[in-house]
């Protein structure tokens, strides 16, 4: 009896290490696909991710798993639109180079960009000297093709020129206006190429826009300008800059409880002027298969870097004249024919393409909003009691 008992307790003991390490091998096991399935995990969200942490961060090396064939310091994570010289009679001059800005660094702390056609050289070269003696970069973007034509004039070598046929100016910039490449210049100005300068000084402007905060901001037009879309945009004589319209007609009603676009937070899409943070929210937010921009100009004020109705704005004091020139699509386009049909306005192809685009955006934008769940309207973060708002609205109109 005593010796069945003790075979009973050793057979029992036996099963129960067995069961014991059959249990460890099984944790073991489990341990080891939990990492790894893990590890695969966060490998993908990190690469679902990088777009998003790249708009967060100002520089790229964060993404360090994509450079380690690179020392840390031979890595370059920004250009510019500068001209460099093929050679010069100081290159072997350390002393000169150390204090020369065109080889140690850049000169231009601003830069001028827009989309040009030959038909438009006169207007074009009248504001180009505009800005030349302002410190600006200049960059131009051809759509007809033709950059031969522009060679007589005596700027022209100091400018980039870049050529593709019957693109629009946010086809340019997304492509070629990158936060990386501008991120030497304060403020870009992304202007179109029918704009009259007459009464328009780039320094003064920039002083404004400087002292009041407008991160984002547009020359107010002269009343008779052609193509007034919006009251917001009209200059005020007796103003330095304003944020804010009041309109008690028509359907879009304006007063101090508007909190958002046309009537405060706006600027359209003719003239825009980006400091250089909210033209690195901006060029994310330009999409890169809808090129006519229609309807972006509403949400331009979500990259305003704080408060739109304070850090958007229209400078009055130096105005612009809109020509309302058609430029894509205008006279002197070819036109098609349909198949048994007779020839038709390049322009209403391009409107209609416009309006589906706009319609596009803002289902993209909707469907952004519903799926970022941990997105909030920045305009809820920056509620300003009312009375403090009378206060300084009260001295924007003294401006």
């Amino acid at each position: 009896m005593i010796v069945g008992a003790s075979s009973f307790k050793g057979k029992c003991g036996f099963k129960m290490r067995q069961m014991l390490f059959m249990g460890l091998v099984c944790a073991v096991t489990l341990l080891v696909v939990y990492r790894i399935t893990n590890y695969q995990y966060q490998q993908t969200e990190m690469d679902k991710e990088l777009p998003r942490f790249e708009t967060i961060k100002e520089s790229h090396l964060g993404s360090r798993y994509l450079l380690d064939g690179l020392p840390s310091g031979i890595m370059q994570a920004r250009s510019d639109l500068e001209l460099r010289p093929l050679w010069s009679s100081s290159s072997s001059r350390s002393d000169v180079r150390d204090s020369d800005p065109k080889v140690n660094g850049f000169s231009n702390h601003n830069l001028l960009a827009m989309p040009v056609g030959i038909k438009q050289k006169q207007n074009v070269d009248a504001i180009v000297q505009k800005f030349l003696p302002e410190n600006f970069s200049i960059i131009l973007f051809h759509y007809d093709g033709n950059m031969d034509g522009w060679g007589d004039l005596d700027w022209s070598n100091k400018a980039i020129h870049i050529v593709a046929q019957n693109q629009t100016k946010w086809w340019f910039a997304k492509r070629f206006l990158h936060p990386d490449v501008v991120s030497i210049y304060d403020y870009i100005f992304l202007w179109d190429e029918d704009l009259g300068v007459k009464h328009f000084n780039p320094g003064r402007y920039l002083d404004i826009a400087k002292r009041e905060g407008l991160e984002i901001s547009q020359p107010a037009l002269d009343p008779n300008s052609t193509d007034i879309h919006h009251r917001i945009t009209v200059r005020a004589r007796k103003k330095k800059f304003h944020r804010r319209v009041y309109e008690r007609r028509g359907s879009v009603k304006c007063s101090d409880s508007s909190e958002g676009p046309p009537c405060t937070g706006f600027v359209e899409g003719m003239a825009p002027v980006f400091s250089r943070s909210a033209w690195h929210c901006t060029w994310h937010l330009i999409q890169n298969d809808l090129v006519h921009g229609w309807g972006m100009d509403m949400k331009l004020g979500y990259c305003a870097q704080g408060d739109r109705r304070w850090n958007v704005g229209v400078v009055d004091s130096e105005y612009i004249v809109h020509k309302g020139i058609q430029t894509l699509g205008g006279r002197g386009m070819p036109t098609k024919k349909r198949h048994g049909a007779s020839a038709f306005d390049m322009r209403t192809e391009i409107r209609r393409q416009s309006t589906w685009e706009h319609k596009v955006f803002k289902e993209r934008w909707n469907q952004a909003v519903e799926e970022d769940k941990s997105w909030v309207d920045p305009l809820k973060r920056y509620k300003i009691p009312r009375n403090r708002k009378i206060r300084r609205h009260s001295r924007l109109n003294s401006s």
